[in-house]
């Protein structure tokens, strides 16, 4: 008598066959595109701030210090003039979009893997990191509380959005292929 490896991996006659990771679904294809377009988009933002350190640095330094905005004094005290600080924000916000960066490559993975549960997952923890870096740090921090708004030279408000729609955009592709919380789907 011959034994299987299903027979002895406890796959045998009474239990369930494998599952098989079919082909793509078009909503799955759009996700995975769109997951993949954000990390590649967001390393290459990653890796041009680490090698080109003292562009993005300076934006950072001006935002924070608030000197090209109208300088109005009500506003002037949220200003951040120490360079420590100033440089310590630069340096997260580096680390924040390389870790996002990873979670995004890793949630592409996993959807050119056909594991789309997982990939929704992963892809969702890096799109929300995104949202937040871009929406709540950029948009709210920056644009409101710094008044990057009133700065014509250092003014990131139209990339830090179009990036939040970018991101936003993958996030609801993400989520349209399924996977309703506690039900399993492809």
């Amino acid at each position: 008598m011959s034994v299987s490896s299903e027979h002895l991996h406890g796959q045998g006659d009474n239990a369930a066959a494998p599952r098989r990771r079919g082909s793509f679904t078009p909503r799955q294809v759009a996700a995975t595109v769109l997951t993949a377009s954000v990390a590649l988009y967001i390393a290459l933002v990653a890796f041009g701030n680490i090698t080109d350190f003292g562009t993005n640095q300076q934006f950072v330094r001006h935002v924070l210090a608030m000197d090209t905005t109208f300088r109005d004094e009500d506003l002037m005290w949220r200003a951040i003039t120490s360079r420590f600080w100033q440089d310590a924000a630069y340096v997260a916000i580096i680390v924040w979009e390389t870790a996002s960066a990873l979670v995004l490559i890793a949630g592409t993975w996993l959807w050119l893997r056909r594991d789309p549960g997982r990939a929704r997952a992963v892809s969702t923890v890096g799109l929300s990191m995104l949202l937040l870096l871009f929406g709540a740090g950029f948009l709210a921090i920056g644009g409101e509380w710094f008044a990057m708004w009133q700065s014509e030279k250092w003014n990131g408000l139209q990339s830090a959005t179009r990036i939040l729609l970018l991101s936003g955009l993958a996030l609801l592709a993400v989520h349209a292929t399924g996977g309703r919380e506690g039900a399993r789907s492809d």
